[in-house]
C-alpha cells in the first residue's frame, strides 16, 4: 500500500508543532519548546520519505484531494496535494534541512535570547520556525497555482516575522528600528514581484479556464503564443522577488538583520529557492515560448555575477553569503531559463546542504565571538564583570562579531566549525569531488552548448565565487587573532556542532545524486517533467577541467592577498589598495540602495509627507473640516442665532405680543367698572339700532 494518503501531514505536523508551542510552550520552557518544534519537522521529514518510497513504485505520482476549496462557477479549485518526484524533492530539502536547523536553533537560540535579555522569545521563535516550514510545504505541495500562492505569501509573511524577530534592537544590540526596517523592506520588494505572480495567475485562468497544473501544463502549446509569453514575464517579475533576482533582490542581503538559523532557512532550504521551483513547475510554459527563457537566463546569469561581485568586498561575514546567495540563484534561474532544468534543481538540491552549512557555520562562529566577548555561561568568568560593563554601559565602541575584521586565527580556537566550513566553503566554490562541482559544471556545460553570454557571464560569477569565500576563509581562521574576542572564542554547543557535521557529509556526498554517466536524479525528474524537460547533460571534462583551474586559481589570488601576508588589525583591505574605486563600489554595493533611495524612497516620503501635510492635515483637515466645514457652520450657526432667530422669529414674537398688549390696553378703557359707563353704552347701542332700523327702511 503507497503512503501517498499521508502527504497532507507535512503541512500538518509542523501546524501542530506550532499550536503546542503556542499553548503551553512558554510556560514549559526551552527545552520542550525546542523539542516540539523539531519533532514537528522531523515528522514531516519522514512523511516526504515515505513519498519518496511510494514513488519507487508508482513514480508518476497522484494527487490527493483533501477538502473543497473554491467553487465559484467556472473556478473550481479543490485543496489538494500535488505528489510527484518533483514536488517530493521539495518536499525532502525543506523538512531534511530544516529539521537540522532547528536542532542548530536549539543550541543558538538558548544563547542569543540570553545576550537580547528576552527569554520569552525562545518559544516565539520555534513558533514561527514551524509555521514558515507549514508554508513552503504548502507551496511545494500544492496541486494549483492558486495553492501555490497561498504558500507564495505564507513564506513572504514568516519571513517578515523572522527577519524582523529582534524588532527592537538594532543588529549591534543597542534598541532601534533597524531590524523591523530591514523586515518591512524584505515584505515589500516582494509584494512587487508577488503582483507579477498575480498578473500570471490572472492571465493562465483567463487563457485556459483552470489554475490547476493538471488541467494548465498539458494544454500550453495549444494556447496563443503571445499569451503565453506574457503569462511567463509576469511570472519572472515573481522570480525576482522571491527567489532576489535583478531587480528586486535588494531585500535578501538585509535578511541578515534576523537570528542566523533563520538566515540559513531563508538562504538555503525555503524561500528563495521559490522561484526556481515556479519555472521549474512550469516548465511547458516557458517551453512554449523559447524567447521568455532567454530573458529568465540572462536576469539569472546577470544577477550572477553582479553579486558575486558585491560579495568580494564585504566584511560581514554573512553579508559574504548573502550576496552568494543571490548568485547562486543567479545559476539557479539561468540554468532553468536556457531548459536546464534537472541541473537548475540539482544545484539547488546541493545549495542547499553547503549554503546552509555555511550560514549555521558562520553563526558558529559569530556566537563563538559573542561567549568570548560577553560571557553567560562560566568561561572567563575572570573576565566577566570587564565584559559585561563593556556590553552594557558603553565604555568601549560597539563590537562586531560578524565583521570578518574582528576574527583571525580561528581555526584553533573553534577547530570543528572551521573544517566543516572549510567543506562548505570548497563545495561553494565548485572544487571536484564536492557537490557544488557537480551541479555546477552540469550548469555551465548546458550554458556553453545553449548560450554563449550566459556561459561566460556564469565562469565569471564562478571565478568571483572562489575567490570571495577563499578570502573569507583566510580572513575568519587564518593568521593572528585581531581582537581579544577572537583570541579568547571557544567552541559551539554540540547542538550546533551534529548539524554542521551532516551538513558537512552532504556537501562532500551529495553531487552523487546525479553523479555523470548514471544520471539518477535526471531520471527521477523525468517521471514529472517528461523527457522533452528532463535532458540529461553529458559530462564535458574541458569545462570540468576549465571551471575547477579558474577556481584554483582565485583560491590562489585570495591566498596571495590574504593568506601569505594575514590582515592585521587596523590594516586596510589590501584588494582595496589594489582596485580602489571599483573596491569602494563593490563594497558599497554598486549603490543600488542609494539609487533605490533616491529614485523610489525619497520620493515616495516626499509624496507621503505632501499627502500627510499638505492633503490631509492643511487641506483635509484644517480647511474642509476647521474652515469649510467648522467655519461654515459657525456662520451659519450665528446667521440662524442672530439675524433669524433673534431677528425674525423674536421680532414676530415680540410683534404679536406687543400686539395683544394693546388690545387688552384698549379693550380695558371698555371694562371701567362704572355702572353708568355700562347704562350709558346701552344708550347709544339702542340709538344706533333704532337709526339703523328707521333709516334702512
Amino acid at each position: 500500500m503507497d503512503a501517498f494518503a499521508l502527504v497532507p501531514w507535512i503541512v500538518f505536523f509542523p501546524l501542530i508543532g506550532l499550536v503546542v508551542n503556542l499553548a503551553f510552550g512558554r510556560r514549559l520552557g526551552e527545552k520542550f519548546s525546542a523539542i516540539v518544534g523539531t519533532l514537528a519537522v522531523l515528522s514531516a521529514f519522514v512523511v516526504a520519505v515515505l513519498q519518496l518510497l511510494s514513488l519507487q513504485a508508482h513514480p508518476h505520482g497522484a494527487v490527493v484531494p483533501l477538502a473543497d476549496w473554491i467553487n465559484i462557477g467556472s473556478l473550481q479549485i479543490p485543496w489538494a496535494f500535488n505528489v510527484d518526484t518533483l514536488s517530493v524533492t521539495m518536499m525532502l530539502v525543506v523538512s531534511g534541512v530544516g529539521t537540522l536547523i532547528h536542532i542548530y536553533a536549539a543550541g543558538y537560540m538558548h544563547y542569543d535570547v540570553r545576550y537580547k535579555e528576552d527569554p520569552g522569545s525562545f518559544t516565539r521563535f520555534f513558533i514561527y520556525l514551524n509555521l514558515f516550514i507549514a508554508a513552503m510545504m504548502i507551496l511545494v505541495s500544492g496541486n494549483s497555482y492558486l495553492m501555490l500562492f497561498v504558500g507564495w505569501e505564507g513564506v513572504g509573511l514568516c519571513s517578515f516575522l523572522l527577519i524582523g524577530f529582534w524588532y527592537s534592537r538594532n543588529p549591534d544590540g543597542s534598541k532601534g528600528l533597524l531590524n523591523s526596517q530591514a523586515a518591512k523592506k524584505a515584505f515589500v520588494a516582494n509584494r512587487v514581484g508577488d503582483f507579477g505572480f498575480l498578473l500570471a495567475m490572472f492571465l493562465t485562468f483567463w487563457a485556459f479556464g483552470s489554475l490547476s497544473f493538471d488541467q494548465v501544463l498539458p494544454n500550453a502549446a495549444s494556447v496563443d503564443p503571445r499569451i503565453i509569453m506574457a503569462i511567463t514575464l509576469c511570472m519572472l517579475i515573481g522570480v525576482t522577488g522571491k527567489s532576489a533576482q535583478l531587480p528586486l533582490y535588494v531585500w535578501l542581503p538585509d535578511a541578515m538583520a534576523g537570528p542566523t538559523p533563520v538566515s540559513a532557512l531563508i538562504h538555503a532550504a525555503t524561500m528563495v529557492t521559490a522561484g526556481v521551483y515556479l519555472v521549474v513547475r512550469s516548465a511547458p510554459l516557458f517551453g512554449a515560448v523559447p524567447e521568455a527563457g532567454n530573458i529568465v537566463a540572462i536576469v539569472g546569469a546577470v544577477t550572477a555575477l553582479f553579486a558575486a561581485t558585491i560579495a568580494v568586498a564585504q566584511n560581514d561575514i554573512k553579508k559574504v553569503l548573502a550576496y552568494s546567495t543571490i548568485s547562486q540563484l543567479g545559476f539557479m534561474v539561468a540554468a532553468v531559463g536556457i531548459g536546464a532544468y534537472v541541473a537548475g534543481m540539482f544545484h539547488l538540491v546541493t545549495h542547499a546542504f553547503f549554503k546552509a552549512l555555511l550560514f549555521l557555520g558562520s553563526g558558529s562562529v559569530i556566537l563563538a565571538l559573542e561567549r568570548a566577548h560577553h560571557p553567560l555561561d562560566g568561561h572567563h568568568d575572570e573576565h566577566h564583570d570587564d565584559h559585561h560593563d563593556e556590553h552594557h554601559d558603553d565604555h568601549h565602541a560597539p563590537f562586531d562579531p560578524q565583521d570578518m575584521r574582528n576574527m583571525g586565527g580561528l581555526r584553533k580556537q573553534i577547530p570543528t566549525t572551521y573544517r566543516v566550513y572549510l567543506i562548505g566553503a570548497l563545495a561553494l566554490a565548485g572544487l571536484p569531488p564536492l557537490a557544488g562541482f557537480f551541479s555546477k559544471d552540469e550548469i555551465l556545460t548546458d550554458a556553453l552548448h545553449a548560450n554563449m553570454l550566459v556561459w561566460v557571464l556564469l565562469t565569471a560569477a564562478a571565478f568571483l565565487t572562489a575567490f570571495y569565500m577563499g578570502r573569507q576563509i583566510w580572513l575568519v581562521f587564518f593568521g593572528e587573532a585581531r581582537t581579544k574576542a577572537a583570541k579568547e572564542a571557544v567552541e559551539s554547543p554540540s547542538t550546533m556542532l551534529i548539524p554542521l557535521g551532516i551538513l558537512a557529509a552532504l556537501s562532500v556526498f551529495g553531487g552523487l545524486i546525479n553523479v555523470p554517466v548514471l544520471h539518477p536524479f535526471t531520471d527521477w525528474l523525468e517521471h514529472t517533467l517528461g523527457h522533452d524537460f528532463a535532458h540529461a547533460t553529458v559530462f564535458n571534462f574541458g569545462v570540468a577541467i576549465f571551471s575547477t583551474v579558474l577556481a584554483l586559481i582565485a583560491i590562489y589570488i585570495s591566498w596571495r592577498l590574504y593568506g601569505r601576508k594575514p590582515l592585521a588589525a587596523g590594516e586596510a583591505d589590501p584588494l582595496q589598495q589594489r582596485l580602489g574605486f571599483a573596491f569602494k563600489g563593490m563594497q558599497n554595493k554598486w549603490w543600488v540602495d542609494e539609487l533605490y533611495d533616491a529614485i523610489i524612497i525619497q520620493p515616495y516620503r516626499r509624496l507621503a509627507a505632501f499627502l500627510a501635510d499638505v492633503v490631509d492635515w492643511r487641506f483635509w483637515h484644517d480647511w474642509v473640516h476647521d474652515t469649510l466645514i467648522g467655519r461654515g457652520f459657525g456662520a451659519l450657526a450665528r446667521f440662524l442665532a442672530e439675524p433669524v432667530d433673534m431677528g425674525v422669529i423674536d421680532g414676530i414674537s415680540r410683534g404679536l405680543a406687543a400686539l395683544a398688549k394693546g388690545l387688552g390696553r384698549g379693550f380695558s378703557l371698555l371694562q371701567s367698572g362704572y355702572v353708568r359707563n355700562y347704562a350709558l353704552m346701552v344708550f347709544f347701542g339702542v340709538v344706533l339700532m333704532i337709526g339703523y332700523l328707521v333709516f334702512s327702511s
